[in-house]
């Protein structure tokens, strides 16, 4: 190849660099890993205000937070985004991504408490009721969280499961996570078949 080639290609190959630096430069600031997993809610100072509201579905599952009351957690990360989740489940997968953010509060329900809808209380004074035979949003074994340790005593007396803190539920919803995925990916499959067979009937 002749030297005045070389140059020419070489200049082509430098408009290229800097085509392809100008189009990353303009894509959104919360494309590529980790940044797609960024909460996409603008930073809350006091995300328990009109949490329904600011927080309605789980940005995981797309499960209804209002209607997964029983089960749904709030975590505030320490530049105060925050995820509003369904789930200790969902979660966990928020804590994971978001590796390099710090968490600030964390909240969860009060599973044993009668006000609708239950109310959120800090998790690191909650006990945790897990494996008990009560039903969970999305995941076979549930971990529900009591703001009293003797409420949480007798629902274990009625349902079984085993008594732990927060960290011990978390870690059990990583362990669980293999199967609760295929357990979800199933009843997902198994709605669509019979949306899809409503459609044709």
């Amino acid at each position: 190849m002749k030297r005045r080639d070389l140059l020419k290609l070489s200049a082509l190959s430098g408009l290229a660099a800097v085509s392809a630096q100008a189009s990353a430069n303009t894509a959104c600031a919360t494309d590529g890993t980790p940044n797609q997993f960024i909460p996409k809610k603008a930073a809350d100072a006091k995300p328990l205000e009109n949490e329904f509201e600011k927080y309605p579905k789980c940005p995981y599952c797309g499960m209804d937070r209002k209607e997964h009351h029983r089960a749904r957690m709030l975590v505030q990360y320490a530049d105060d985004l925050s995820d509003g989740v369904c789930s200790i489940h969902c979660l966990s997968l928020s804590l994971g991504v978001n590796i390099d953010r710090e968490p600030k509060n964390i909240w969860g329900p009060d599973y044993g408490s009668t006000v609708e809808p239950r109310p959120l209380t800090p998790v690191d004074g909650m006990v945790y009721l897990i494996g008990a035979d009560l039903k969970h949003a999305m995941t076979k074994r549930s971990k529900h969280s009591f703001a009293s340790l003797s409420t949480a005593k007798e629902f274990q007396a009625k349902h079984g499961g085993s008594l732990g803190n927060f960290n011990d539920a978390l870690r059990e919803s990583y362990l669980d996570m293999a199967s609760d995925v295929g357990m979800i990916r199933k009843n997902r499959e198994e709605r669509r078949k019979r949306a899809a067979e409503m459609k044709k009937g």
